[in-house]
């Protein structure tokens, strides 16, 4: 019988306290979008999709994704990517559980990096890996010492996987460091799965994708977090052709196809990208600096500045366990974090600051008050 498999510790909790939040400061996406804003996109009131999706007959539609998804998911790569080497799929999770599923076999070798979301590390444990963890640091800016991937990786490492930009604590991994990533992955033959969910929005043009770095990169992504449509449920996996075809057989297994509505809408999503990047630097922007402001006041909380990801992770100096104190200010002040226990980080907790500005002023606020009891 297989090992259970480890709760996914974030999940978990959102899963039971996100829809009792009145001040939800804790979701990682930017500000998610109503669909009349989504229909706003285009300048047409949504002519452009409903023009799209009235013509399609609701069957399975295209199984790994419509031709113009795939060209538009194409766009956000320097280098060319073929069609046949991008497969839609059920968001980045789905696209990171079809990657490691067709990749992973008991007795392999993988180096995750660590703090992270858990099934880049728990999956491949799952599967009957021997996982190593590549520690962010917080003495580095919560960056990692690319000495130790060195001293990590064996000859027996299948896959390395990173978390660019990271969640929790908002790390981006420079060109420069991705190249080396790449060359290390390269000695031992190593795959690395880049799970690119999160793009910053400061310094956009500079951020590379491990898919332009290296020829056995495996990238995953959706329209959830950067794009504000998590309802879509639709991400995509970029790979060689090799693993890219192995994905193929085992998506027949997990989900068959994503659906032509949601096929439609991602697509319209990604061709009115650059609008929706406008409006999230703009969100981006202004919550850091109320968020930055607000930490100048607060000796009990220290943020990790998340240099325009739209992830964060502040740590706290409480005489309490941070899961208990999230419980009590969601019961008492309705305002929700997500615990660090919950990712392996206690005495913190994830702060989703890229929602709407009022949300995030009043949920600050009252965060602030709770912090405040403990002095009085």
């Amino acid at each position: 019988m297989n090992n259970p498999i480890k709760l996914i510790g974030c999940e978990d909790w959102l899963n039971v306290y996100e829809k009792s939040a009145k001040w939800d400061i804790a979701q990682s996406t930017f500000a998610s979008f109503t669909m009349d804003e989504l229909m706003a996109l285009d300048g047409e009131e949504g002519a452009t999709f409903y023009e799209s999706l009235n013509r399609e007959v609701m069957n399975y539609g295209w199984i790994e994704g419509s031709p113009e998804f795939k060209d538009e998911v194409a766009k956000l790569y320097r280098n060319p990517v073929s069609p046949s080497r991008i497969l839609q799929t059920n968001g980045c999770t789905g696209a990171n559980l079809n990657a490691m599923h067709v990749l992973i076999e008991p007795g392999d070798h993988v180096v995750a990096e660590w703090p992270t979301y858990t099934p880049l590390y728990e999956v491949p444990r799952q599967l009957g890996a021997e996982v190593d963890y590549w520690e962010l640091e917080e003495g580095l800016g919560w960056k990692p010492d690319i000495e130790k991937l060195k001293r990590l990786v064996k000859p027996n490492t299948k896959l390395i996987c990173i978390n660019n930009a990271s969640n929790p604590v908002g790390c981006v991994l420079d060109k420069d460091t991705l190249e080396q990533i790449a060359d290390i992955a390269r000695s031992v033959g190593a795959y690395v799965l880049s799970d690119e969910v999160y793009m910053p929005m400061d310094d956009t043009e500079n951020y590379w994708s491990m898919a332009d770095v290296y020829e056995k990169a495996i990238v995953t992504n959706s329209v959830s977090k950067t794009y504000s449509t998590p309802g879509a449920r639709i991400g995509w996996v970029v790979a060689d052709e090799d693993v890219a075809q192995r994905v193929r057989v085992y998506r027949d297994y997990s989900m068959i196809c994503a659906g032509v509505f949601n096929d439609i809408l991602a697509t319209y999503v990604l061709k009115n990208r650059q609008t929706i990047l406008e409006r999230n630097r703009r969100i981006c922007h202004t919550n850091h600096d109320i968020v930055a402001e607000w930490v100048k006041g607060q000796p009990r909380a220290k943020w990790n500045d998340p240099k325009g990801v739209s992830v964060s992770y502040l740590q706290l100096d409480i005489p309490e366990s941070d899961e208990e104190f999230c419980k009590r200010i969601l019961g008492e002040r309705g305002v929700l974090l997500v615990p660090g226990t919950r990712f392996e980080l206690p005495n913190g907790a994830r702060l989703g600051y890229c929602c709407h500005e009022d949300v995030l002023r009043k949920g600050l606020a009252l965060l602030g008050d709770a912090l405040a009891e403990y002095d009085k």
